[in-house]
């Protein structure tokens, strides 16, 4: 790093990293009440500041929904610090594994240890959530962490790097600022392992970036998540899903459904039942506080953008707040859009969207859905509505993707028994609960020879007429 040499803030961010490195590698091994103790004071962090934080982030955003903050972050931070703090004993434990015969009575453990200094590069459209998520595997697992949280939640990332300096001590945890600089400069630094969530574009400059340390990365990525109406769904129930599922925080959700494929001869029936849903959820006015606003100014120019291209393609537009576009604009209120008949080459389908725009095909064959997702790159999420538990299987068999919910939108991402991750341009390696316990782990394998262990020797050399005892063991393995 010949840049932090010249640049105070990056020579700042390198000293503290070797602060912590040379801490990680001088107490490696932080017991079970040390854990515990990180882990309360990561609770009483989010607890005793609930309200600030709210606040922190709901300035960044323009407006952002309280009850969506306390829903979608802070609760699921809670369940996600009980769940470890329940479990962790268990998961520390040295695990029993299978000796082979030729090998008995030797033992084999598997011993886990902490990984060392973990690395944190957090988005902006859930930053409590995404940001301290992977921390607490982290955590548990008895690393240290750094955090780069995103430059366009500013007033979450000051209000969180005070709160967590005066939590933690920095060989512990510490969180960076959020200077352009300092992204390029942090995931440059040699950490044992790196978190980045975010888009799959600069997801791939993360990982090289990463790659020329050797660095093993975590990346939490995007892409375009599709729902799938079965022609047996309840077209109700999951038109008031799927509304939910595509507006919580605006849409500015990476596991959102991005489009939806309906059988064509129910499409418009199915279009008027979400449009009537997303009005009775969110009204029709921007001043209305149960909807948040779009991050900046930039992503709504972009979504408009995305609305316009489709118009002009041939898709139908029904945008059931009927908008005044200076009211709508002036508080960055994206009203809730639904482009029907979407078309392949639109841009609404060329890209994540990442906002309240709604794209929805129609299909004529059961074959068809499947066949448009698999021609594309693999999603981060996968929703599919209906009855028929054999199209709901056959769609499981054919399809990869990160996660799956049935019937329903979101709510994989909040299991803490079940692994969080994409596939491919969605993401790599996953976190939550053990999962995350193991990601920020290294499960060493331990081979206990036994005294009454035959003595090897026969196969030392000199190896002369040895041969034939090894063609002996080796009918045995066989």
């Amino acid at each position: 790093m010949d840049q932090a040499i010249k640049n105070p803030t990056l020579r700042a961010l390198e000293d503290a990293f070797g602060a912590m490195m040379a801490r990680s590698r001088s107490e490696p091994a932080p017991t079970l009440a040390q854990r515990l103790d990180r882990l309360a004071r990561l609770r009483a962090l989010i607890a005793d500041n609930e309200a600030r934080l709210k606040q922190a982030i709901s300035a960044d955003f323009g407006h952002r929904s309280a009850v969506e903050t306390t829903w979608a972050e802070t609760l699921v931070m809670f369940s996600e610090i009980r769940h470890a703090a329940k479990h962790l004993k268990r998961w520390m434990a040295p695990r029993r594994v299978a000796t082979t015969l030729e090998f008995m009575p030797a033992r084999n453990r598997l011993i886990p240890q902490p990984l060392g200094v973990v690395g944190v590069v957090s988005p902006w459209n859930y930053p409590l959530q995404l940001t301290l998520g992977p921390v607490v595997g982290a955590l548990a697992a008895g690393n240290r962490v750094m955090i780069k949280p995103s430059e366009l939640v500013p007033h979450f990332a000051a209000l969180l790097q005070d709160l967590v300096a005066q939590k933690f001590d920095a060989a512990e945890m510490l969180v960076t600022g959020v200077e352009d600089e300092m992204a390029q400069a942090f995931v440059s630094l040699p950490f044992d392992h790196l978190v980045f969530t975010g888009s799959t574009r600069v997801g791939r400059l993360v990982a090289q970036a990463a790659g020329r340390n050797l660095t093993p990365v975590t990346l939490e990525l995007g892409g375009k998540s599709p729902a799938i109406i079965d022609p047996s769904a309840d077209l109700d129930q999951a038109a008031e899903r799927i509304a939910y599922g595509k507006l919580l925080n605006a849409g500015q959700t990476c596991v959102a459904p991005d489009y939806v494929l309906v059988p064509a001869d129910s499409l418009q029936a199915f279009a008027e039942k979400v449009g009537m849903r997303m009005q009775s959820m969110f009204g029709t006015d921007p001043a209305n506080d149960d909807y948040t606003s779009i991050i900046s100014q930039r992503h709504y120019a972009r979504l408009e953008s995305l609305v316009a291209d489709a118009a002009v393609r041939g898709a139908r537009i029904i945008r059931p707040a009927k908008p005044d576009d200076a009211n709508w604009r002036e508080r960055r209120k994206f009203p809730p859009t639904l482009v029907v008949d979407a078309r392949p080459e639109m841009a609404v389908m060329q890209e994540e969207i990442f906002g309240p725009i709604l794209p929805m095909l129609g299909y004529r064959d059961a074959d068809e859905p499947i066949a448009f997702i698999n021609a594309r790159e693999r999603p981060l999420a996968l929703y599919w509505f209906g009855k028929d538990n054999a199209a709901r299987d056959r769609v499981l068999a054919r399809t990869v993707s990160g996660g799956v919910t049935i019937n329903d939108c979101l709510l994989h991402l909040v299991q803490t028994n079940q692994p969080f991750g994409g596939v491919g341009p969605s993401g790599s390696g996953a976190y939550h609960g053990q999962w995350g316990f193991e990601t920020f782990s290294k499960l060493k394998p331990v081979f206990y020879r036994s005294p009454l262990n035959l003595p090897l020797s026969y196969v030392y050399p000199p190896y002369g007429g040895k041969m034939a005892q090894l063609e002996k063991l080796r009918r045995f393995l066989s």
